[in-house]
């Protein structure tokens, strides 16, 4: 009886302790690697996976790095100038994300008019997806002929919209297919009316977004300006020799880290000040 007290109480400290013994590491790691992945389709890179892209990343900081200690010969500089060519592909990633998805926001509205024209002819639910692969926006048309392939394989409509979530990722795209997959589901006959209201919402904050980054991209430009000027200042210091054997020193360490360290601060204040609220996915 003792035995199995024990055993049972063992069990139980066991699983009390489990979260802190097994914390959620490779859940967490694969959430990150979802986010990535996400943001990999979203630039267009999506047949680029998260190993080649880590792999790239680390190629870029160790040139960057090598670069600039055979250039100026200051290993503070050439930390510095890793840092910055490891972080550089996901900031240029993130920024063919941010303008594909800035272009494709004025896709949808013609999306939703053709889904539109497609139900309203006769065609069924399926069919009138399918058909966006040829009539739709040509941007889109890729995403939507994998849908009729996936359709026409499976026959199962549900399993085809994940796919085309997947391959669009984008919340006014998650949006619309959850509506399409809503109205095959439950039926109804004010689909119609639904993405009518859809099209003229999605026009009305394309426009309001459009004059509200037109306004606001001279103060995210001067503030780029401000970050990158005291590097560039750097640089030409250290060309110079007396400047370069200042800056090994340890207090040139301090320096150009301390300065590292508040330029990252201060760009990502200034992102996160300028950026406009993004929609988050739907049953993503």
């Amino acid at each position: 009886m003792r035995l199995a007290l024990g055993c049972l109480l063992g069990a139980g400290v066991l699983l009390l302790a489990s979260p802190l013994l097994w914390p959620r590491q490779h859940s967490e790691q694969g959430r990150n690697r979802g986010r990535l992945h996400e943001r990999l389709v979203q630039a267009g890179l999506g047949h680029v996976s998260v190993p080649v892209f880590a792999a790239v990343s680390a190629i870029v900081a160790l040139a960057s790095a090598t670069l600039a200690f055979a250039l100026l010969g200051v290993v503070p500089l050439a930390v510095s100038a890793g840092v910055g060519g490891a972080v550089l592909p996901s900031l240029l990633v993130g920024w063919r994300a941010q303008s594909r998805r800035r272009s494709q926001r004025t896709v949808w509205p013609d999306v939703v008019d053709h889904l539109v024209a497609a139900v309203r002819s006769g065609l069924a639910l399926p069919d009138s997806v399918s058909s966006l692969a040829h009539a739709g926006p040509v941007s889109t048309r890729a995403a939507f002929t994998a849908f009729d392939r996936e359709y026409r394989a499976t026959g199962s409509f549900s399993v085809a919209l994940d796919r085309l979530k997947e391959d669009l990722a984008d919340p006014v795209a998650d949006r619309i297919l959850e509506t399409l997959r809503m109205a095959r589901e439950v039926g109804g006959s004010d689909l119609t009316v639904v993405l009518r209201n859809l099209a003229a919402w999605l026009r009305q904050e394309t426009a309001i977004r459009q004059e509200v980054e037109a306004r606001q991209s001279w103060i995210m430009n001067a503030a780029r300006l401000g970050v990158a000027a005291p590097w560039v200042l750097l640089l030409l210091l250290a060309s110079r020799r007396e400047a370069a054997v200042a800056y090994n020193t340890t207090g040139g360490l301090a320096v150009i880290l301390g300065g590292l360290v508040a330029s990252v601060i201060a760009y990502r204040m200034m992102i996160a000040l300028g950026r406009l609220p993004e929609e988050r996915r739907w049953f993503a």
